[in-house]
């Protein structure tokens, strides 16, 4: 294009720079694939893509960061810089694959780092959307898989919280959201519970599934996330009602209980007493 064509277009706003010696087309800045091509040029090789970028890029929505992340060996003194995370350890070509020409860790490789160093929400979420993404009968491999690439790591910080979160993942959580819940719940001491539990007629219909469930003490946790939920007030006070005929004491978090809840772990422990007492 020329230098005077590249400033031009910079200058009106038709090109974007990133990083230093990298430039795009602004209208594909906001698109991770062209982030995550910028940031390999930006950096060189040899790197790939990893942690949430990776997963991403595999399909877990629940790794949804703005800055792009890649790994590079540790014989490589490369700086991060805004937008750009730069991780060292060292990789074996095995542990990489092409996804749409780029370079991106392995799933069970991506799950396993994540989980050791990784935001731990956004881990744990991550896990149990790569295992509802799978068939049941699948989703056994993808658990030994990321378990083994746990324990052989030679960066041995963090292993014991990925461990407990991937004793944590069943793969039955229908959103992020709820995954991040079941966790919340969890380390606040409360029992593990049940998630998408069924509730059934007595001619063997199913009539509710419950996010989160503690059968033994008939104890629902919904979580009601807006797209689903908009327009539905009615209709959940009414199966509310209909669940405490049958003896449940139904619990309802929101977004803003995944950032602060206090609230929700105030009566889900208030509940708890009631039942066991």
């Amino acid at each position: 294009m020329g230098r005077r064509v590249v400033k031009e277009g910079l200058a009106r706003g038709v090109l974007a720079q990133p990083w230093r010696s990298v430039v795009v087309h602004a209208a594909d800045l906001l698109k991770l694939p062209t982030r995550a091509q910028a940031a390999l040029l930006a950096v060189g090789r040899p790197a790939v893509l990893s942690g949430a970028t990776s997963l991403y890029l595999h399909g877990i929505s629940a790794a949804d960061d703005t800055a792009v992340h890649l790994t590079v060996p540790y014989s490589r003194r490369v700086k991060s810089r805004q937008g750009l995370v730069v991780h060292r350890a060292e990789f074996q070509p095995s542990d990489v694959l092409e996804l749409d020409g780029l370079p991106v860790f392995s799933l069970d490789r991506a799950l396993a780092d994540q989980l050791c160093d990784g935001d731990k929400r956004t881990a744990f979420a991550a896990l149990e959307e790569a295992l509802h993404n799978l068939a049941p009968e699948q989703r056994g491999i993808l658990h030994t898989n990321v378990r083994d690439r746990i324990i052989d790591r030679h960066d041995r910080r963090g292993i014991h919280r990925a461990q407990m979160l991937l004793a944590l993942a069943t793969g039955e959580a229908e959103s992020p959201a709820e995954s991040v819940l079941r966790l919340i719940v969890v380390e606040a001491g409360l029992p593990v519970p049940v998630a998408q539990y069924e509730i059934g007629t007595v001619d063997g219909r199913k009539l509710y599934v419950l996010d989160l469930a503690w059968p033994e003490l008939r104890i629902a946790l919904e979580y009601d996330g807006y797209a689903a939920h908009e327009g539905r007030q009615d209709y959940d006070a009414e199966r509310d009602a209909r669940m405490a005929a049958r003896g449940w004491i139904t619990i309802r978090a929101t977004a803003a209980d995944l950032r602060d809840p206090r609230r929700l772990l105030a009566e889900l422990r208030g509940a708890f007493e009631r039942r066991t007492a």
